[in-house]
């Protein structure tokens, strides 16, 4: 099983290579996505096996940590690998089946699986430095990825989200070296046992620090400024696997550190108002705009509040909780980038007040995007209800009375925003540029991500059991040994 870990990061590298020099289209498009689906396939494995047993450590080369690199894998780490694989699997069909994205752009399927690459190493590294690089490998492989095809008013607002990636990058390096300083190590399970003997303030600092340094990769308030400009400027599979993927890979750090590195011994009214926070504004922001790819953009970030209330709780029910909303967002915000590209292909615009009467035109479209909109918005009986319930019970459970109604009231903002698509982009007579039907590969890769949301709700009990086991691992500090297996 330690072969099958370290497939699932060699594997997109490989295809990275194979992508660069294969001469025929045809071929790239056929490595890529057997490259992804295999990814796919191994991270169920994963999962069904550290479900079923304990922990996996590989110790990369033969050298075991702290000297070598280690790899983890873990429940936390499974349910990632297994949800991310699958989001990156559709997007994947849903670029091939667009065509002008790896059509117009020779380098797409060796970007996109380097991107898939740093996203399978950083949810499974054991040490605080490989986590730098795989942050590094995502971040180079986007840099080139949002500029693909953009003017020059749009490069200079993705700007905004490289100086940002910089500044985050050069402060997680002062992080990790005053934890080294600190601890003698980067190796996650071994600084965890050195900080108790660090002293309190510094101990604190070094904490905190890392929280801003994730909760900008993450997009929490008030350090969200940068994706609302950046995000909607790339083509629609770009933009769609950044909204699923790459904050939930932020979100994924600062559960793991401070769950590991810094636990709390009880709720945590710091996290929790940067929760709230992070909610309400980034709904209203949605609400505000009149562009669809901008109204998500926002809802990215609203939605990552959810996600750290749960954390915040620092109990079992709250991050199981915060687990199982991870993995429902992760594929329902990927599915409503691919609808809004769906309406963009069909009218050339996702502005709401230059387009409307999809539902008559193209019903599919509007099919696949009403599930998805009452996921989000934590309607029953979709994914979304199923996830937002657990964290209701418990912040009920931990007595944050304040929170839980905060997010309650974002949710119901965010049914309201979702009308206003609805109403502004679906309903209503058709206008004259509804010309272009979107390609059937494009729509079946969107359907297929639908039914697995779908499938999230229907699952949603035992995905909950295993997500309550992944949060106790992680309270308890895991079952993995420095170097062992």
């Amino acid at each position: 099983m330690t072969t099958v870990v370290s497939l699932l990061v060699a594997v997109p590298l490989v295809a990275v290579g194979l992508a660069l020099v294969l001469p025929s289209l045809a071929l790239r498009r056929a490595v890529s996505m057997a490259a992804s689906l295999a990814s796919l396939v191994l991270s169920v494995i994963v999962l069904v096996s550290v479900d079923g047993g304990d922990a996996i450590s590989v110790a990369v080369g033969g050298w075991t940590a702290p000297i070598g690199i280690q790899l983890v894998a873990d429940r936390f780490a499974g349910l990632m690998l297994a949800v991310s694989s699958t989001a990156l699997f559709g997007v994947l069909a849903y670029a091939v089946g667009q065509r002008d994205t790896d059509d117009a752009f020779p380098a797409f399927h060796a970007t996109y699986h380097a991107l898939a690459a740093g996203v399978a190493l950083a949810f499974l590294t054991g040490d605080l430095f490989t986590l730098f690089v795989a942050f590094e490998i995502m971040l180079t492989a986007s840099y080139v990825l949002i500029t693909h095809r953009s003017e020059a008013a749009q490069v200079r607002s993705t700007m905004t989200y490289v100086v940002v990636g910089l500044v985050a990058s050069g402060l997680f390096l002062i992080g990790i070296g005053l934890a080294y300083a600190a601890t003698g190590t980067v190796n996650l399970i071994e600084m965890a046992d050195r900080l108790g003997d660090v002293d309190s303030g510094t101990r604190a600092g070094i904490g905190w620090l890392f929280f801003m340094v994730f909760g900008i990769k993450a997009a929490i308030f008030p350090l969200f400024f940068w994706l609302p400009d950046s995000y909607p400027t790339a083509v629609t599979p770009v933009t769609a696997i950044f909204a699923g993927l790459l904050t939930k890979v932020g979100v994924y750090a600062i559960v793991r550190t401070q769950t590991l590195l810094f636990p709390s011994d009880g709720p945590s009214t710091f996290i929790l108002i940067i929760a709230g926070l992070t909610m309400v504004i980034g709904v209203l922001g949605a609400i505000a705009q009149g562009d669809i790819k901008r109204i998500l953009s926002f809802h990215i970030i609203s939605q990552i509040g959810y996600m750290i209330m749960g954390l915040g709780f620092f109990t079992v029910a709250g991050l199981a909780a915060a687990i199982v909303f991870i993995v429902h967002q992760v594929i329902v915000k990927t599915v409503m980038f691919l609808v809004g590209g769906l309406v963009e292909t069909s009218s050339g615009t996702g502005r709401l007040r230059d387009v409307s009467g999809v539902l008559h035109r193209y019903p599919v479209i509007a099919v696949l995007f009403l599930p998805a909109a009452l996921s989000l918005a934590g309607l029953p009986p979709f994914s979304g209800f199923v996830g937002k319930l657990a964290l209701v019970q418990a912040g009920f459970s931990a007595g944050q009375w304040i929170v839980v109604g905060v997010s309650l009231f974002a949710s119901i903002l965010t049914l309201f925003s979702m009308t206003k698509i609805w109403a502004g982009a679906f309903w209503g007579s058709p206008t004259t540029n509804l010309t272009r039907r979107p390609g059937r590969a494009m729509v079946a890769a969107t359907g297929g991500l639908v039914a697995v949301s779908l499938f999230i709700a229907f699952a949603g009990q035992p995905l909950l059991e295993v997500a309550t086991r992944a949060a106790q691992d992680l309270l308890t500090g895991g079952a993995v040994t420095i170097g062992g297996s």
